[in-house]
């Protein structure tokens, strides 16, 4: 079974759901799934509808049929296909937790996607690609360079024609040239202690502060560091015990399930932007 999935928002008005349900069954597709979403403060619908594609029409002509339906109700829509997986680039310095989550995950077929390649400021993980068959880069940067590196990279993303770049502790900021290259197809992690520990040794500075939960948080990236439309959190509890190394071992933990769960979303068509929040549907 070949499925289409819509993500779809507009203004929120009486019949949406009727009018959007009634075009499909009047094309002769099967809805399989439709969540939906109403923002009553800011006055928005949002939803996510996955039909099953009937072999008796194209897609383009699906595609060109609802076009006049998403312009008679100002509907602004994004339509994918299950069975075109996306290529996905990951982005890595020398820490591998991140990373070894996802290439896991992907190899057992958790995550619909193809991983052309791995891009590293350092040589570090290059045997942890070599592991899982993957091509390594090494794009080193040097001082003054961070411009040729990053079309460098650029470059080796358009050749291998990624749909999204994620970053699995790759330690360096972008530039915002880079970003505006990928809008809302960067995903980042982080410690979830910004901004009250933001810089090196995060968990050493929330030790020393003696905090009662840490986490980590995914985010698409935008020009305001770390400031990017929020995917996925999540927290654990820690105590007086912990010492600094223990924090860091959780806050890896963490931080790997939360990269992973935010791409997975991502893949699966299940976020939706709207300003600086994300409407994350359940699968």
């Amino acid at each position: 079974m070949r499925k289409a999935i819509f993500l779809i928002q507009t203004s929120d008005r009486k019949g949406l759901l009727a009018e959007i349900s009634t075009f499909f069954y009047s094309h002769g597709y099967n809805i399989l799934l439709c969540r939906q979403y109403t923002d009553v403060r800011e006055n928005k619908y949002f939803m996510r509808i996955i039909i099953d594609l009937c072999e008796q029409t194209t897609r383009k002509q699906l595609e060109e049929d609802f076009a006049q339906l998403a312009r008679k109700f100002d509907l602004h829509y994004s339509l994918y296909y299950d069975d075109v997986p996306q290529n996905v680039a990951i982005m890595v310095s020398k820490t591998s937790h991140c990373l070894y989550d996802l290439l896991m995950h992907a190899e057992e077929g958790d995550l619909n996607c193809r991983i052309p390649l791995i891009i590293s400021n350092h040589p570090d993980l290059e045997s942890v690609a070599d592991r899982f068959r993957i091509p390594f880069y090494c794009c080193p940067m040097v001082p003054d360079g961070k411009a040729a590196q990053e079309e460098r990279v650029l470059d080796l993303l358009k050749r291998h024609r990624i749909d999204l770049v994620v970053l699995a502790r790759y330690m360096q900021i972008l530039s915002d040239h880079f970003i505006e290259q990928f809008p809302q197809r960067i995903i980042n992690i982080h410690h979830a202690f910004l901004p009250a520990f933001q810089g090196g040794n995060p968990y050493e500075r929330a030790w020393e502060r003696g905090v009662k939960m840490i986490g980590a948080t995914a985010h698409y990236a935008t020009a305001e560091l770390d400031e990017g439309p929020i995917i996925e959190q999540d927290v654990e509890r820690i105590s007086h015990e912990n010492d600094p190394a223990d924090l860091k071992n959780i806050g890896k933990d963490i931080e790997r399930r939360v990269l992973t769960r935010a791409v997975r979303a991502h893949l699966e068509h299940r976020v939706i932007t709207s300003g600086c929040r994300t409407i994350v549907f359940s699968r």
